[in-house]
């Protein structure tokens, strides 16, 4: 794999985690560079510390395989300064049919990690379900409006990075659950350096822990721990689902209304709760280019790329 395939994979994953509900985790496992990114991440200890300080820098580099670590953060963080005041456009503007897209891709995702899962039985069966009632209820939960501070960001930053590296929880979904979305998304286009820091080091600390415990499961219960990921995703489609109906409002500072917790409806529920086209034909075409797309790239790079 080229640093050009890598530096690829990371603006993809960089643009799954501006939305909510969608994974960077979920991308990296659908090309293939998972097991690698995760072994990348744990690779980073005292020994990798120890070596930039005693300036062993050729050896710092292998240990965290920096030729595969650094274009894909290069590429995640491009993604993420470069879309962050798009996808927010387009969010605000045309929410229902990018919420088709993203369905058809979180659907199809989930069909490529059910495929990983292997010899069912109901051990799985229970891991599977379990994983999804807990996606789904992170799904359907109201946000709960964390105190905004320099606290706040770090401890936002440590729980959505863990969802971020996982296939099927959205981090930015969880920032939406913490009342801090809209704070990360305005402190990237205003460039607000501290608080971008401070969220940067919440973000490394989160990663340091959990890529561990991570890999900790993967290594003893892997199909267990699959079939879990794999609940996560077919959970989160409630997330993406396009046509939703709010519940709860909540006030920002400024006065504007924004929802706090959604249910999903059926288009024409939606219709009458809203007064909105629900634009079927355009979500269904929608639904199956984003379902396409996962199919192509995962049949493209996927089974190529999953050795790092």
């Amino acid at each position: 794999m080229g640093v050009v395939g890598v530096f690829l994979r990371g603006l993809l994953m960089g643009a799954a985690d501006i939305v909510p509900g969608v994974s960077g985790g979920t991308v990296a496992f659908i090309t293939g560079i998972y097991d690698t990114l995760l072994d990348s991440i744990r690779s980073v200890n005292i020994a990798f510390f120890r070596k930039v300080v005693t300036l062993d820098i050729a050896g710092a580099w292998e240990q965290v395989n920096g030729g595969f670590l650094v274009p894909l953060l290069l590429g995640v963080v491009t993604s993420i300064f470069s879309l962050a005041q798009v996808v927010s456009w387009i969010l605000t503007h045309y929410p229902v049919p990018l919420w088709a897209f993203f369905f058809g891709l979180i659907l199809a995702s989930a069909l490529v990690l059910l495929q990983s899962v292997q010899q069912w039985h109901p051990i799985r069966i229970l891991c599977l379900m379990a994983g999804t009632a807990v996606a789904l209820s992170i799904a359907l939960s109201a946000s709960v409006g964390l105190e905004m501070g320099y606290g706040g960001v770090f401890l936002a930053a440590f729980l959505a990075i863990c969802a971020m590296i996982l296939p099927g929880i959205s981090g930015s979904f969880i920032l939406v659950l913490l009342g801090m979305y809209n704070a990360v998304l305005l402190a990237i286009k205003s460039l607000d350096v501290t608080f971008i820091l401070v969220f940067m080091i919440g973000a490394v600390c989160g990663l340091m822990c959990f890529s561990r415990l991570l890999h900790w499961l993967l290594e003893r219960f892997q199909q267990a721990t699959m079939a879990v990921l794999t609940g996560f995703l077919f959970g989160s489609l409630a997330v993406v689902w396009p046509w939703k109906r709010v519940l709860v409002w909540i006030e920002r500072s400024n006065g504007e209304l924004k929802p706090a917790q959604q249910l999903p409806v059926m288009p024409a529920d939606f219709e009458l709760y809203t007064g909105q086209d629900p634009q079927m034909l355009l979500c269904l075409s929608l639904m199956v280019a984003g379902f396409a797309v996962v199919w192509f790239v995962h049949a493209r790079w996927g089974s190529s790329a999953a050795g790092g």
